[in-house]
């Protein structure tokens, strides 16, 4: 396990006690996450950017269209700063002051490159196709000489990261705990529902079992 270094980037100002900066933490909280959200900046005007995306050991990798501007701003090798969170629970408390949300989150900083190699590329595709559904990759047609061509492929580096996690019950004032007001945590998750068979296909074929079982918990 390793640690990012504390810089005035990463480090957690407000409530700190909730950061964390090692990277089995960070990398365990953006392997589940199905989405990021990648802020950059372009001609002095901010852009946030919500996108799939893989982590391969301390990079991230993202895909687009060729005519992406974000992209265009990775390939370029200008900085970006990328963002996932996950959202445990509504955390209910006696006052409305008091009321939270149980969650976990990442903030990272790094610069980016193109992927060029063809077998490079594959495999960034594949990272990203695995992330969202494992077991897809190996079932589905895979990308064609046109499809790759008009691809863009960018693995973004960690340079610096941290973690902030809030969990557990809801915190009040001394004196609001005998108030007759139900608080507690009403525990939420990210769960699939039963499967839609696309109307198209032309076979009857069984729901895979990776599909079926579907699940974004981290093992």
């Amino acid at each position: 396990m390793t640690e990012f270094p504390k810089t005035s980037q990463n480090r957690i100002k407000r409530l700190p006690k909730r950061g964390y900066y090692d990277s089995e933490t960070i990398y365990k909280i953006l392997d589940e996450a199905l989405i990021c959200h990648v802020g950059f900046v372009e001609n002095k005007q901010p852009f946030i950017i919500p996108i799939n995306f893989a982590r391969v050991n301390d990079t991230i990798i993202l895909h687009g269209a060729k005519a992406s501007r974000l992209l265009k701003h990775i390939e370029a090798g200008n900085p970006v700063c990328i963002e996932v969170t996950l959202v445990d629970g509504l955390v209910l408390a006696r006052s409305v002051f008091h009321h939270s949300i149980n969650y976990r989150s990442v903030v990272l900083f790094g610069s980016g490159q193109t992927i060029e190699d063809d077998q490079d590329k594959m495999a960034a595709l594949e990272a990203v196709t695995e992330h969202i559904v494992p077991g897809r990759w190996g079932e589905a047609r895979l990308p064609n000489r046109k499809e790759l061509n008009a691809t863009s492929v960018v693995s973004i580096r960690i340079d610096q990261a941290s973690a902030k996690v809030r969990s557990g019950p809801p915190g009040d004032e001394e004196e609001d705990y005998a108030l007759p007001i139900w608080a507690g945590v009403l525990p939420l998750q990210e769960m699939p529902l039963s499967p839609k068979r696309d109307e198209l296909m032309t076979q009857n074929i069984a729901v895979p079992k990776y599909i079926a079982k579907y699940s974004r918990k981290q093992k």
